[in-house]
């Protein structure tokens, strides 16, 4: 049987390669690991107009093939046919940013040098048009000696052309003497700017509305206040817009829950209903409108182009920590979740720079927190304006995220000035196009984080909550006995306790912290299931958590329970994946450690504090 034949894209990042191998590979493909690297391996198939199927890989984004990150080690090594396990690439797909074509025809000239069959595709060709630039690929292909074809890889523009180039291209291999030789990186520039000039029919003169909005955005004094201002307005939002999308889902929680009850007697089942599964799990439910607010605005930054921005003005910044611009990007993503902000930081070159990145992604506020902040900050804080527009409880939450920022930059400072000593490394990246985010981009995007929210509640939160409820239900308490006190739950809080009561923890606290180890919104969860089956009657049992902690917690309490968080270790899976990133249990086992002593010291301060004020 004859092996099927390999292409591989590769370009600079923000060439709008995972677009194009998405939009020609389409849902034939399949994600794994590189054997031995926690680099992703994307490979799909594509049908050439033949019939002949190509496996098709998408490789990481280079600047060159002196790798300078595992990413670009990774790329370097499949090119060149080093990789154990991984055939030669018979065909490379060079793809280019038709926008920023000087810069992308610098690594260009390294990829043909290795006079291997490649076919370029001039991508994004329509935002080129859009700034005034009117190329010419035939001129490009001239002087590149290989075809160029334009492509817009979101519209699907030139993919046939493309598929029959890729086809050809084994005829097509780039023989020109000029690739053949070592040259230095100046005269590599020299020569993309000679092609890129040759290749430009024409280019607007006028400054375009792109280059008018960075001169604010990117202004060093301008633009920080603008982002923090946009993280203040989306702080906002997310108690402002969610409050009546939450209020109707909790009302609904309470009404499935009422109903349940009235018509299922009393007993084990109605009892796992109502307070596992309705108490429990619906609690964290409720915070589906928060989570998809906070999404939305991620999302809307990151189409739009202005998170790039945003990593750009926080070079100065990171710097004044150790860091470069580059780690921006994973700790952004960690408010998201760490776990995917950890395994972006594979692209920082620096390895001290990439390993101070790991162990601060978990101070950086995920969306897991979210729940339990927003319960808290709903039963303690009154939903009182401060200005116009601003509201406390918005502006409370703004201040735990940004308490998550400024705890990461100090350990990072420390860091780097300790166990990760070094200096900050230099920070180079590309602006993306400004662009209109597509609704159905958004709407599926949205789509997929909501999914994921509600997959969690739907499995580890309800098993963690369910074998919570089971530890809290037996064995059954005697007359006049609380059933917290009773049952095996009651009995590892009172082991757990006495070490968190001198910051101000109850029983039902330090109880919640240990099933939130599993994630972080089985807080909440654990908290609800707690008080629905501690309730001496029905009525208790039908409030909400936030009304039974507004009833129950004093204000000092409830803020040392939210500073514990902003510091607390994160999931279990956050911890296995910092072990895979990197190779060993010594640094994951030093990130839980430290963390567990921040959370510990500064819930004690904010409780000791808050008393003192008697607050």
């Amino acid at each position: 049987m004859t092996r099927k034949r390999i292409a591989a894209l590769v370009g600079n990042p923000n060439a709008g390669k995972s677009a194009l191998f998405n939009a020609l590979t389409g849902a034939r493909q399949k994600i794994a690991n590189y054997p031995g690297v926690t680099v992703e391996r994307k490979a799909g198939r594509l049908t050439l107009p033949s019939g002949e199927p190509l496996e098709l890989i998408d490789l990481p984004g280079s600047y060159s093939f002196d790798a300078a990150s595992p990413d670009e080690e990774v790329t370097r090594k499949v090119v060149h046919g080093e990789f154990e396990g991984e055939a030669t690439p018979e065909v490379i797909v060079l793809v280019v940013d038709a926008a920023n074509l000087e810069q992308h025809l610098v690594f260009a000239q390294e990829v043909l040098e290795l006079g291997r069959p490649t076919v370029v595709a001039l991508n994004m060709i329509d935002l080129a048009e859009r700034d005034g630039l009117t190329l010419d690929p035939a001129a490009l292909s001239a002087a590149l000696g290989v075809p160029v074809i334009p492509t817009v890889a979101v519209r699907g523009r030139g993919l046939q052309e493309l598929t029959a180039a890729i086809a050809e291209a084994e005829t097509h291999a780039a023989e020109d003497a000029q690739w053949r030789g070592h040259v230095t990186l100046p005269e590599r520039r020299l020569v993309a700017k000679h092609m890129a000039r040759g290749a430009t029919l024409s280019a607007s003169a006028r400054h375009t509305i792109e280059n008018g909005i960075d001169r604010v955005l990117l202004n060093p004094w301008v633009g920080p206040v603008i982002l923090f201002g946009l993280l203040f307005v989306i702080f906002q939002a997310v108690f402002a817009w969610a409050t009546p999308f939450a209020d109707a889902l909790d009302g609904a929680v309470g009404a499935i829950s009422g109903w349940v009850s009235g018509i299922m007697p009393e007993g084990f089942i109605r009892d796992f209903i109502t307070e596992g599964v309705l108490a429990g799990v619906g609690s964290v439910v409720v915070f589906l409108p928060q989570i998809v607010i906070l999404f939305f605005f991620i999302l809307l930054m990151e189409a739009s182009g202005y998170m790039a921005r945003a990593a750009f003005l926080m070079d100065r910044l990171m710097a004044g920590v150790g860091l470069s611009g580059k780690s921006f990007i994973p700790l952004l993503s960690s408010f998201a979740c760490a776990i995917p902000g950890i395994m972006a930081a594979r692209s920082i070159p620096d390895p001290k720079d990439r390993l101070t990145t790991i162990l601060v992604a978990p101070l950086m506020t995920c969306s897991a927190r979210l729940p339990v902040y927003a319960v808290i900050i709903a039963a303690v804080i009154p939903e009182t304006s401060v200005g116009p527009g601003i509201g406390l409880q918005g502006l409370v939450l703004f201040a735990l995220y940004l308490a998550g920022i400024v705890g990461a930059l100090v350990v990072a400072l420390v860091l780097r000035n300790t166990l990760a000593k070094g200096a900050a490394s230099g920070f180079i990246m590309e602006m993306p196009r400004y662009q209109l985010p597509r609704i159905k981009d958004l709407a599926i995007g949205l789509w997929q984080r909501a999914y994921v929210f509600l997959r969690r509640a739907g499995t580890i939160i309800f098993m963690v909550t369910i074998a919570l409820w089971l530890l809290l239900s037996f064995p059954k308490a005697e007359p006049g006995e609380s059933q917290l006190d009773a049952s095996v739950a009651g009995m590892v809080a009172d082991g757990l306790h006495p070490v968190l009561e001198p910051i101000g923890f109850n029983r039902e606290m330090s109880l919640a912290l240990i099933p939130a180890m599993a994630a972080r919104e089985v807080a909440v969860s654990a908290l609800a299931t707690t008080y629905a089956v501690d309730a001496e009657d029905e009525d208790l049992a039908a409030e909400g958590v936030t009304d039974r902690i507004a009833a129950l917690w004093s204000l000092p309490t409830a803020l040392a329970f939210l500073a514990w968080f902003v510091f607390a270790p994160q999931c279990i899976s956050t911890i296995a994946v910092a072990r895979r990133e990197t190779n060993g249990w010594k640094w994951p086992t030093f990130m839980v450690v430290y963390l567990f002593v921040l959370a510990y010291v500064f819930a004690g301060l904010t409780f000791w504090i808050a008393t003192a004020l008697g607050l």
